[in-house]
């Protein structure tokens, strides 16, 4: 499987990741133009390198056979990425971007771990949708997206779980 890394999923990931986490920066009053350009650098480059290859290993390993249970393993391996250790990491990049060292610890990995419970049965569903009705080259537009509204998301749980 070759990886890729495409100049459309770069301008995607920057802007989208940075647009929904920008929107909970300023629900939060924790708006700042570092976490902005940080997120950005992190949607430009990681997000949108590890993603899409994730899916399209996804679609290597389980075909969409358009049966239940090729749906239901293809979704739950795209959660499977956006585990509890994938939202303790991009919250752990939010305290960094936004300077607030105090608070990186090992809890970020608890708040993880209940923001990843709670919203289950949305990802799952979001999950179900990308990965079986949506094809492989705008999936990643369709994750980011719905991972815009989950910065959202994520951002706030760390303040309501944490």
């Amino acid at each position: 499987m070759k990886l890729t890394y495409t100049k459309s999923n770069i301008i995607r990931g920057g802007l989208i990741y940075t647009l929904g986490d920008t929107i909970a920066a300023m629900i939060g009053h924790d708006f700042s133009w570092v976490r902005m350009l940080g997120i950005l650098v992190v949607g430009a480059t990681l997000y949108a390198f590890e993603i899409p290859n994730y899916f399209k290993w996804i679609d290597h390993k389980v075909q969409n056979t358009g049966t239940f249970l090729s749906s239901i393993k293809r979704a739950s391996m795209a959660m499977l990425y956006f585990n509890p250790l994938w939202i303790a990491r991009h919250i752990l990049f939010i305290k960094l971007f936004s300077g607030h060292f105090d608070e990186i610890s090992r809890g970020l990995i608890a708040i993880g771990t209940k923001s990843f419970l709670v919203n289950i049965p949305f990802s799952l569903a979001a999950n179900y949708l990308i990965q079986n009705k949506i094809p492989l080259k705008h999936r990643f537009l369709a994750s980011a997206i719905f991972s815009g509204l989950m910065a959202i998301y994520y951002s706030l749980s760390a303040h309501w779980f944490g």
